[in-house]
């Protein structure tokens, strides 16, 4: 992962994160049982946060990760083109595919039905829970003197 990107995605979820402070994670904890018989929260070292099922990806990480990026999983055509545009899930994103699956992938540069078979019509709970369990953004030796540039960068292009 090239250092743009890991600083570009660690601020991403860093301002992502503080966008779910209106949803409750231990709320959402309980509210995930209904998502649970598709999807696991599993982390990188293997260990079952949620225990789930696997017709959905693991969502461990899901917040501030590229649409359709679970290595191994078959995503469906519609969600694989949203992902070829190089979208990354944000909170808002999350709640607005929970509440339509299929009408996300349409307005968002892919067409047909989602694999996800209902809807949920307020995911800000979930989102909340999956981010509070979601691995630390990586940050590299650089990224804070990028942040300090970057301010200086914008005015002067303003």
């Amino acid at each position: 992962m090239n250092k743009f990107f890991a600083f570009t995605a660690a601020a991403l979820l860093a301002t992502s994160t503080a966008a779910v402070a209106e949803g409750d994670p231990a709320v959402g904890e309980k509210e995930f049982n209904k998502c649970k018989a598709c999807h696991m929260v599993v982390d990188d070292a293997g260990e079952a946060i949620v225990r789930g099922g696997k017709t959905g990806p693991n969502l461990y990480g899901v917040v501030g990760r590229p649409v359709a990026s679970v290595d191994g999983f078959k995503y469906g055509d519609g969600i694989i083109a949203v992902g070829e545009t190089g979208m990354v899930w944000t909170p808002e994103l999350l709640v607005e595919y929970a509440m339509d699956p299929t009408a996300f992938i349409d307005t968002h540069g892919g067409s047909g039905r989602s694999k996800m078979t209902f809807k949920i019509k307020d995911a800000s709970n979930i989102v909340a829970f999956l981010a509070s369990v979601a691995p630390a953004p990586e940050m590299t030796e650089e990224a804070p003197a990028e942040m300090e540039e970057a301010p200086a960068e914008e005015a002067a292009s303003e």
